[in-house]
């Protein structure tokens, strides 16, 4: 009887150590539906692009990682190309990008155009496996939704044009494709 009441309570403390990204929170997060009645997803309008990564970074423990796991520092147009793209430097932290380039090939309002921060929410779970796997200097055909997420305080909302620079900018995309065009080391 003691074994079995030790057994209980050691299995009850368990439980409660359950990893935060296991929980039913994270969800959208693991492409799944959402299953908490104050967590919606709206769709603001249809996405797709082209786009060479500059880099990734992930994250489980800010407020966005229930439904984000993964921002993608990426250009676009003519900042797709390698030896182009070879000559920014990025760094990402708290959901922020910041990059430079020592000249860049267009004037400086176009080029904030041309490189974005994007919050990658999977819509499924093979997306969520997926989006994982991108490495810098991949060349990436997205597809899906610019959405804005609800969950309690949090209204987060994708900007819709690319002529926005800082907070309120990136772009907050359910991905329901992705595709690799072309893997390369830059």
């Amino acid at each position: 009887m003691i074994k079995r009441l030790v057994f209980a309570a050691v299995w009850a403390t368990s439980v409660s150590y359950v990893n935060a990204d296991q929980s039913v929170e994270y969800n959208i997060a693991r492409g799944l539906a959402p299953a908490l009645k104050e967590q919606t997803i709206s769709v603001l309008e249809p996405f797709k692009g082209e786009f060479r990564i500059l880099g990734s970074k992930e994250y489980s423990h800010d407020e966005q990682a229930k439904f984000s796991p993964i921002d993608y520092a990426v250009t676009r147009g003519l900042f797709t190309e390698p030896e182009i793209a070879r000559q920014i430097s990025i760094n990402q932290y708290d959901r922020y990008l910041n990059w430079k380039m020592a000249r860049p090939p267009v004037p400086a309002r176009l080029a904030t155009q041309l490189v974005s921060n994007m919050h990658i929410i999977p819509a499924t779970p093979e997306i969520a496996s997926q989006i994982k796997q991108v490495k810098r200097g991949d060349l990436v055909r997205l597809q899906g939704d610019l959405v804005q997420v609800n969950d309690k305080n949090l209204v987060w909302k994708s900007a819709l044009d690319w002529n926005g620079v800082g907070d309120g900018a990136c772009k907050l995309i359910r991905v329901s494709s992705i595709q690799w065009v072309e893997k390369q080391n830059i």
